[in-house]
Parts: C-alpha cells; structure tokens; sequence
C-alpha cells in the first residue's frame, strides 16, 4: 500500500471462500483515503477463509485472506500447507479487531441490505432498529452504510427539521461550538446525498480553517518569457520526449527552488514543534471528472530536472482522471499547488493542505499592455501577466515570509532564459 498509507476499508469482496484464483486476478476492493483499489491475488490457489468482511477497517499488514495452494484443497480443508496472506488496511484502529469479535444480536434486514458487524454493533449500542438503520443513506460501495454514516447519524436520531429556520449548536472536534442555521427544505428542492470522496473533502477542508489561521498573499507576475520559450519548444520537447509540455512543471520547477531558498515554508507543526521536511514533495490538485479534487504527490521534486517533472505530472494526471492512483499516489506532500487558472480564474485564495503549512494557487495568464524599461527610455508594450496566491499558516509563517516566498517565486518565472535548452 506504500509506507505512507496506514489503514484501509473493505468495500467489496470479489471472491467468495470455495473460489478458485489465479495469480493477479483481483480478489476485493477497498478504499483508503479518496482513493479505491483492487487488491490482486499474490498466487494461484483457493481461497480458504475471508478474515475480515465488507466495511471492516483493516491495519496495513494483517492478513485479511488464506490462500491454498493446494490444487485440492477444498473450503473445509482443515490444513492449509502453503498459506499466503493477503495484506490491506481498515479506517480506526480501534476496529483492527473487529472481525474476532461476537456480532451483537439485530434482526435481520428485510429489505436484503448488507450491513457491517461494526455498523450493527453501533446500531445495538445507540438502540437504532433495523427499520431505522435500513432509512440511513449510505455513502459506500453500493450505498452499503458506513461507519462514518451511523456515526453522522446518530446526532441527529429522533430529530425532524422544522421549516422554520433555527440555530443548531455543534460541537466540532476540537471542542470548540459552532452555531449554524438549520436549512429548510421547500418543494421542489432536490436532495443530493454527499458521495463518500465528498464528506472526505469536506471534513478535510473544515478541520483546516479551523486549525490554521490562513493568510493570502498576492504577487501579479510577468511570464513573457515562459510563454515564448514554451511555444517555441513545445513541438520538440513532443517529438523528443513523448509527452506534452504545459504550464505546471514550469511552475513546479520554479516552486522547488523557492522552497530550497526559504525551506521554513516546507514545515508541519506538531503542537508547539516544528517539523522540518528533508524531502520536498509537491502536490498538485487535479479535479476529477466527478468534479471531485484530488491531490497526487511528485515525491522528491527537487530531484528532477523539467523533463522528469513533466513526466511525472502527466503520468499523475492521468492516472488521476482515470482512477488508477494507488493510496500512496496521494501521501506525502509538503506543499501543494493548485492551478486555478486552468478553469480561467485570474485569481484564488485555496485552503491548506494540512498537515502543510502553505499552498500556492497559479492563476490564468492573459495579455495585459504594460511599460516595458529599455536603456532608450520606458515604453508601453503587451505582456503575459499572471497571478500567483499565497496562503500560509500564520501560526508559523509570517506575513515576512508568506510574502518573501511568493515574492521569490514570481522572480525565478520572470527570469526564464527564453534561450533555454531542454
């Protein structure tokens, strides 16, 4: 799963036990963070015994499949000779040992619909009935019910909205209250349950407004030059490289070397401790065709020259449009860039990435005329000009700081050799 992924879910089992398997083919799915994969056999054999069931969070190196690779080895073989695990993930780690642990009693569903132990042991505890348990929109593989799902429930068991607005204390994770008004529904408004990407992307945005002050700093650049040189190479760099050459790399590039400049940007805080990143890993947001955000890691950046950034970010763009990120695809980022330009926005204020302290938005690049300083006297001329956003945690980058970064970055764009060699 990569060293950085911890846990996972399982959403779906795609062999039953009894089930003859070969080697590679996939055996289940399961999710971790926003990403789903399918977990493939390592041999040929016959599944045995399914240790863990769908919706169960698993530890990434516990065994959650026995494989036999005896050719006649049945479902009841009492001994297995050559058992091979199957290693995943699962979502707390207090439910690594869900799957050993005796099902309270609730009676069956009578609509059909699959429901987890841990989901049921949560519906026991909180005395939700079945007819109330089947009512709860269900946000995974098949609109099966989560633990997130019961979870979000549960605050809210017995409660009817009224039409009339009022206000709703929560409390959120760091204990702080929140007020918020109740939301109405009228006729003819239709109700779009969040898919399950959705909640993480809205969970993850709300934690970080609110544990880090945010603060946004703006710098309008002249990237003349990069517009030029691009244009004149984009054809060769094709032709000798195989892949297309776009803005991003460029401004990647330019970020690696801000970063070397100023490395107290590329920090995590751990309370009052600082942690500063050896590695510099650039994330970059894509939106998905779902309209979802994702945001795949160039893993030690500064390492690369522009040729092998720009394979590596068409390869994760790609791959991100086609679903085919693997969990540790998505780990590890010490700074994040968001192009906001690519949806013609000139500008932006993005939310933090935590546990990253700073994110960079790029905006679009249009013509603007501008005075243009010659040793014959100032003249007025058209210009590519862009603008880069800035936002930083305040709690440990200063306006100093926040402002020399994205100062330093526009800088390396402007000074582009439009002479320059790939």
């Amino acid at each position: 799963m990569g060293e950085s992924v911890a846990e996972a879910t399982i959403i779906k089992w795609l062999k039953k036990e009894g089930d003859k398997i070969a080697a590679d083919e996939t055996v289940l799915e399961i999710a971790t963070d926003k990403v789903d994969s399918e977990i493939p056999s390592t041999t040929e054999g016959t599944l045995i015994k399914r240790l863990y069931n769908e919706g169960d969070v698993v530890q990434v190196g516990k065994a959650i499949a026995i494989i036999s690779t005896d050719a006649n080895a049945t479902i009841e073989t009492p001994e297995v000779k050559t058992p091979v695990s199957i290693q995943i993930t699962t979502v707390q780690k207090e439910l690594a040992n869900t799957a050993v642990k005796e099902v309270v009693s609730l009676e069956k569903s009578s609509s059909g619909k699959f429901f987890s132990p841990l989901v049921r042991n949560i519906a026991k505890q909180e005395g939700i009935a079945m007819a109330e348990l089947e009512s709860i929109s269900g946000t995974g593989a098949n609109g099966r019910v989560t633990k997130n799902d019961i979870l979000s429930y549960i605050p809210t068991k017995g409660k009817h909205t009224s039409t009339a607005t009022k206000v709703v204390q929560e409390v959120s994770s760091n204990g702080a209250n929140h007020s918020k008004p109740a939301i109405s529904v009228n006729a003819g408004d239709e109700i779009i349950e969040m898919d399950r990407m959705r909640k993480l992307i809205a969970d993850h945005m709300v934690m970080s407004v609110q544990t880090s002050p945010h603060v946004t700093s703006f710098v309008e650049a002249d990237v003349t030059n990069i517009v030029k040189w691009r244009e004149k190479v984009k054809s060769s760099f094709e032709k000798r490289e195989g892949e297309k050459l776009t803005f991003t790399p460029i401004f990647i590039e330019a970020l690696v070397k801000a970063i070397k400049d100023f490395p107290m940007i590329n920090v995590s805080l751990d309370g009052t401790k600082i942690i500063k990143r050896k590695n510099i890993n650039i994330g970059m947001a894509a939106a998905l065709p779902s309209g979802n955000l994702i945001v795949p890691v160039i893993k030690n950046a500064d390492m690369l020259n522009l040729v092998g950034i720009t394979k590596q970010v068409n390869d994760l763009a790609n791959r991100a449009r086609n679903g085919k990120l693997s969990p540790d695809d998505i780990q590890g980022g010490t700074y994040t860039i968001s192009n906001v330009g690519s949806f013609g926005n000139l500008m932006g204020t993005p939310i933090i990435n935590q546990p990253q302290v700073a994110i960079m938005a790029v905006g679009a690049i249009k013509k603007k005329p501008a005075v243009i300083e010659t040793p014959e006297g100032d003249l007025i001329g058209i210009r590519h000009f862009m603008f880069l956003s800035h936002s930083y945690d305040h709690r440990v980058v200063d306006g100093s700081l926040g402002g020399q970064f994205v100062r330093r970055v526009a800088d390396y764009l402007e000074q582009w050799d439009i002479n320059r060699e790939f």
